[in-house]
């Protein structure tokens, strides 16, 4: 009992002493791991995948990734001033590269290191719905989604321990069942929902930031339309997804698009 009150008191202790407010949502967000710590490693990373995969550079698809990256770090900047957090970004070392594949998928490394797949540009088509893309992956470091996971799998792996010592003076078979039960419980019930709100709330600072950006939010339905008809219904059922359905994605962000646009509106920026 004394050894579970230890492990219980540090989870605790972890959970005051890391919970901080993104400015972007206004939340406080767990988060073990700092910068500091963080983007060394993500930018080393990043070397090291370009070095191993084939960067595409030089074409009009490769200037388009980059035109559009630097629109929505321009956007990022502008929308993060206007919020009174001008130094958020002082250590991002952004860059944009697209890399040959078929994949159809796109990323942000903490730090603003960018990734876009050859594979998804037939459907983003045109630079609204890279806009689309590039927005929401942006928002994902900006929101600091990736740190926030490292921090939970750390809690995750803690109430595993707790288990463990909880259960310790049972048989081996029990605690087995225990152990299980607690995985599924904490990733179905904890861990899955969680990276669920991450994408909706990247989907919601992805929208703002290409709308500031320029490109009309309303572009974003379209990709997302178009990447639902891409998956040809092989989704996962969404409470065992990390992402959102398509269904729910697509009127979340028809939700969003208002706001995404009167938020535009106050950088001169209108739509018809």
């Amino acid at each position: 009992m004394k050894k579970h009150s230890i492990v219980v008191g540090l989870g605790v202790i972890g959970l005051l002493f890391s919970c901080a407010t993104n400015p972007l949502t206004g939340k406080k967000t767990l988060n073990f791991v700092s910068n500091s710590e963080l983007f060394p490693s993500s930018f080393q990373q990043y070397g090291t995948f370009l070095k191993e995969n084939k960067v595409i550079s030089g074409t009009a698809d490769a200037k388009k990734v980059e035109t559009v990256g630097v629109k929505i770090k321009l956007a990022a900047e502008k929308y993060l001033a206007s919020l009174g957090q001008t130094a958020y970004l002082n250590d991002y070392r952004w860059e944009y590269k697209l890399v040959q594949s078929p994949d159809v998928n796109a990323w942000c490394m903490p730090g603003g290191k960018i990734v876009v797949y050859s594979g998804i540009l037939p459907i983003t088509k045109d630079d609204a719905g890279l806009a689309t893309v590039m927005g929401h992956e942006v928002s994902h470091a900006l929101a600091n989604h990736g740190a926030q996971r490292m921090s939970a799998s750390q809690l995750q792996s803690l109430g595993a321990v707790g288990v463990a010592v909880a259960t310790g003076g049972q048989s081996e078979q029990k605690q087995q069942m225990w152990q299980q039960y607690y995985g599924l419980g904490s990733q179905v019930g904890v861990m899955l929902p969680f990276s669920r709100s991450h994408e909706s709330e990247a989907d919601k600072i992805g929208l703002t930031l290409m709308a500031i950006a320029g490109y009309n939010p309303e572009e974003a339905i379209s990709f997302w339309t178009r990447m639902a008809a891409n998956a040809n219904g092989a989704a996962q059922p969404e409470f065992m997804s990390t992402h959102p359905s398509d269904a729910t994605r697509i009127a979340n962000l028809k939700a969003m698009i208002p706001e995404a646009k009167a938020t535009a509106a106050k950088f001169g920026v209108k739509f018809k």
